[in-house]
C-alpha cells in the first residue's frame, strides 16, 4: 500500500518518554530523572507517548532477556546426580529452599519411545530414588509425526498432571524432533512453561539442544509452526550417544561439519583426521584401538561445535538478522528432506545441500579445487551422502525462490570462502548455480548412493 497523505501534514507531533517504576504493588509512569531511593524497582521498559491532532499513540519498548544454561555433565541418570532435577536453578536461595523443603519435587517427562526402551528403567529408578512425583510420557517422535497433534497430546497429559508452570519444568529426553515438539508444547502451555532439554542423539547434542527454536511440521513444510522460546537449561551427557546407531552418528557429524566449514578450520581438520575414530567409538572412552585419545577428541570436537553454534545463536536468538551462517546446508535441504521422507535423516539432507554449495563456492572462485576435494573427501569419510537424485535444478530454483519470499527479498546464501571461513552472498547467478550443478552431478552421482541403510 502507498503512503496516505492527509490534509494537515503539519500536525505537530509531541513525543514524551516515560520510565516505569514500581512503588509497593503498583507500576507508575514517570517523567524525567528517577530517584531510586523512592521506588522499589525501575523497569528497563519505556513508554513513548505521541500526541498529534489525529489522536494519541503509545510505543512500548520492553527489552526481553532470556537466560538459559547449556551444561555438559556425565551420569545424568545417576541417582546421586541432581543436575536433571535442580541444575536449571540459578538462584542459590531458591535452590536451598527446595533442598530443605518437605514438599516433593514433581516432574513431567516426555521421552522418545525408542529412548525409553533403552533408558526407561534407569529413568524410573532415578526419579523414584529422589522421591520425585512424576509422569513419564513415551511417544514416537519422528519427522512423520512431528505435528500439532503430537504437541496437543503432550499438552493434554501436562494439563492432567496439573503442572505448576513456575516451578516444575517439563523435561524432554530424546532427539531433535522430540526436543522441538516438547519445546513448542511448553511455550503454549500457560503461555510459557519452562522446559529442559536432554539430547540423546549427536545431532541434537550440538544443534537442537543449544538454541531457542521450537516447532512442528505443517502443510507439508518443515517446522512451519513454531516459536523462539529457549529452554531453562539443556543438559548434555555424551554417554547417551553410545546407544545411537552408526548412521545417526554420521547424521550428527554433518551439523558439526557445517560449523567447521563456516567458522573453524581446526574443527574441520579434526573431523578430517579423526572422523573415522569418532564413528567407531561413538564419542566414548575406548580402551582398545584408539585409547584415551578418543574421548579427548570427542570432547574437543563437541565443545568447539557448541561454542561456535552459540556464538552465532546468542546475539540473534529471534533471528532478527536474517544473515545467518548457520543456515549453510539449509537452503535446499528442508524441501529435499520432506520430499523423500523418511529415507533421509536431517543431517544427511543437510550434507547433500552443503556438498552442492561447495561446488557453488568453487564455481564462484571462493574455494580452490584442492579445498573442494578435501571437503568432499571429508564428507565421504564421515559416511555422509554427497548427492541425491531428487536434488534437482528444479528443486534448487523453487527453494531459492521460496527463500526470497521469507528472507526480505534476498537469498542470503552462506558459502564457504576457504576452510573455516564463510560469508553471505545475494547475487550468485543462475549460470554459476547451473554450472555447479552439472559438475556436482557428473563428479558425485556415479559414486553416490541416494539411499542410506539404517
Amino acid at each position: 500500500m502507498g503512503k496516505v497523505h492527509e490534509g494537515n501534514s503539519d500536525a505537530k507531533d509531541k513525543k514524551t518518554e516515560f520510565s516505569l517504576v514500581r512503588v509497593k504493588s503498583t507500576w507508575k509512569s514517570k517523567l524525567g530523572k528517577i530517584n531510586n531511593d523512592a521506588v522499589d524497582c525501575v523497569s528497563a521498559a519505556k513508554i513513548y507517548e505521541s500526541i498529534t491532532d489525529r489522536g494519541t499513540s503509545w510505543t512500548v519498548v520492553s527489552p526481553i532477556t532470556f537466560t538459559y544454561k547449556v551444561t555438559e555433565t556425565y551420569g545424568l541418570l545417576d541417582p546421586s546426580n541432581d543436575t536433571l532435577l535442580l541444575g536449571h536453578i540459578t538462584d542459590p536461595q531458591q535452590l536451598e529452599d527446595i533442598k530443605t523443603s518437605n514438599k516433593p519435587i514433581r516432574r513431567f517427562v516426555v521421552i522418545d519411545q525408542e529412548v525409553f526402551q533403552i533408558y526407561g528403567a534407569k529413568l524410573t529408578e532415578y526419579l523414584e530414588a529422589n522421591d520425585v512425583v512424576y509422569k513419564i510420557l513415551a511417544l514416537p517422535t519422528t519427522e512423520e509425526n512431528k505435528s500439532m497433534e503430537t504437541a496437543l497430546k503432550i499438552l493434554d497429559d501436562v494439563n492432567n498432571f496439573a503442572l505448576d508452570r513456575r516451578t516444575e519444568p517439563i523435561i524432554a529426553i530424546g532427539g531433535g524432533v522430540c526436543l522441538d515438539i516438547v519445546g513448542l508444547a511448553a511455550s503454549l502451555y500457560r503461555r510459557r512453561t519452562p522446559y529442559i532439554r536432554v539430547p540423546t542423539t549427536l545431532l541434537s547434542y550440538i544443534d537442537a539442544s543449544v538454541g531457542a527454536k521450537t516447532g512442528v511440521n505443517f502443510a507439508n513444510c518443515k517446522n512451519k509452526l513454531g516459536a523462539y522460546i529457549p529452554p531453562a537449561a539443556a543438559f548434555l551427557d555424551l554417554s547417551f550417544i553410545q546407544t545411537v546407531p552408526r548412521r545417526h552418528i554420521s547424521n550428527g557429524l554433518a551439523e558439526m561439519l557445517k560449523m567447521a566449514l563456516m567458522k573453524h578450520r581446526g574443527l574441520f581438520e579434526l573431523l578430517e583426521e579423526h572422523g573415522c575414530m569418532l564413528l567407531d567409538t561413538k564419542f566414548q572412552v575406548d580402551n582398545t584401538l584408539y585409547g584415551h585419545s578418543s574421548i579427548k577428541t570427542a570432547s574437543q570436537s563437541t565443545r568447539i561445535a557448541i561454542t561456535t553454534m552459540l556464538e552465532e545463536l546468542a546475539p540473534n536468538l529471534w533471528e532478527d538478522d536474517l544473515n545467518r551462517l548457520v543456515d549453510f546446508g539449509h537452503l535446499i535441504s528442508p524441501a529435499l528432506e520432506m520430499k523423500v521422507l523418511p529415507s533421509l535423516l536431517h543431517g544427511e539432507a543437510v550434507n547433500i545441500d552443503m556438498s552442492y554449495m561447495v561446488y557453488v563456492s568453487h564455481e564462484s572462485g571462493l574455494l580452490t579445487e584442492k579445498e573442494k576435494q578435501r571437503i568432499i573427501s571429508c564428507m565421504v569419510g564421515l559416511e555422509l551422502p554427497v548427492w541425491h537424485e531428487e536434488f534437482t535444478m528444479e528443486l534448487i530454483q523453487k527453494s531459492l525462490q521460496d527463500r526470497l519470499k521469507h528472507s526480505g527479498g534476498l537469498v542470503r546464501m552462506p558459502l564457504p570462502a576457504g576452510l573455516g571461513q564463510a560469508d553471505i552472498f545475494n547475487n550468485t547467478s543462475f549460470d554459476i548455480l547451473h554450472r555447479a550443478y552439472i559438475k556436482w552431478s557428473e563428479e558425485l552421482s556415479v559414486s553416490s548412493d541416494s539411499t542410506c541403510d539404517v
